[in-house]
């Protein structure tokens, strides 16, 4: 079962979910093909009624502990109540380009600014 896979069934059978997606964001940063390192989480649920953020993320942290602990490096989220993904146009942001690591250096020599 891969790393995405494990995710997506654990909120699954946590949330009671309007919406989720889990999105592998791995190929946007400096590792290798096929990696499962960096992930971005959209979630809509009325769980989420009434709870501020750093509740919403401690409760996904808790949840997914033993992939954050391994090969997980990198875990964007994005937690909704269905009133806020209402106002949100049903829609997260977009994860930035990665400037770490090698994509970093080339960007400076290509002639790139930071």
């Amino acid at each position: 079962m891969t790393i995405q896979h494990t995710i997506e069934q654990k909120l699954g059978q946590a949330f009671n979910g309007d919406y989720f997606a889990v999105e592998n964001e791995s190929h946007k940063h400096s590792v290798p093909p096929n990696s499962e390192t960096h992930f971005k989480v959209t979630l809509v649920s009325a769980d989420f009624e009434g709870q501020g953020k750093v509740k919403r993320h401690q409760s996904i942290y808790g949840l997914l502990a033993a992939e954050l602990s391994g090969g997980v490096h990198a875990l964007a989220l994005h937690l909704y109540s269905p009133a806020e993904w209402a106002e949100s146009g049903q829609a997260a942001p977009e994860s930035p380009d990665c400037l770490g690591g090698s994509k970093h250096d080339s960007a400076f020599a290509a002639g790139g600014s930071q």
